[in-house]
């Protein structure tokens, strides 16, 4: 479902990823762990289709980003942190998404609100959201349109002990429908909870 390949990053004449390799296959939840500045969010940017500058090779659902197509297809993703528009609501940020691709209406947006625990019908812009609501949202948004691989950056940001608890468990539910998850997390609980392998990446090298 993803294979990375030798794939390096240089930008400005900076090494940001050396000759990384890693891959998932369906049905899996793999962890990518390292610290700050490691090269997760990065290797990630890159599986997404927002830097297409790396050498090497990455295949997602047997296409090549960059090259068979820009952007994975039937992926959904957090990448740092979620970008809505400040000034509409919950449901009319995820509305706007929803109308890109057209594949769901109002009664599938409003059920992924109701399981992140955000309420379609609440008028409250998205600027007055806490910083655990806007996880949340961002987590609806990537699993609205029911993708075969969810590709997650530090997604539990901001939560509180009971609500990182409960998406915890709507992860489990989804990698358990057969859906493939990369996640990177700081929260060794977050990978031991959810994943099946873990990739160690530390100075844009994985180590283990």
């Amino acid at each position: 479902m993803i294979t990375v390949n030798d794939v390096s990053l240089t930008i400005n004449k900076h090494k940001i990823l050396t000759e990384v390799s890693i891959q998932a296959v369906q049905g899996e939840a793999v962890g990518l762990v390292g610290g700050n500045g490691s090269g997760k969010t990065m290797l990630m940017k890159c599986i997404c289709g927002f830097h297409t500058a790396f050498t090497g090779e990455i295949t997602v659902l047997g296409k090549r980003i960059g090259k068979d197509v820009e952007f994975p297809e039937r992926t959904g993703f957090i990448i740092e942190n979620p970008g809505f528009m400040p000034y509409l609501s919950g449901y009319e940020n995820l509305k706007i998404l929803a109308g890109i691709h057209k594949k769901i209406g109002k009664e599938e947006i409003c059920a992924y609100m109701d399981l992140v625990g955000l309420h379609p019908e609440d008028k409250k812009k998205v600027r007055k959201y806490s910083l655990g609501m806007k996880q949340r949202l961002g987590l609806a948004q990537a699993l609205m349109e029911n993708p075969d691989v969810l590709i997650l950056d530090e997604p539990f940001n901001g939560l509180d002990k009971g609500m990182l608890e409960k998406m915890r468990d709507v992860l489990l539910a989804e990698k358990e429908k057969g859906k493939t998850i990369l996640l990177a997390s700081h929260n060794e609980k977050d990978i031991s909870y959810l994943c099946d392998r873990t990739y160690e990446i530390d100075a844009g090298r994985i180590l283990a």
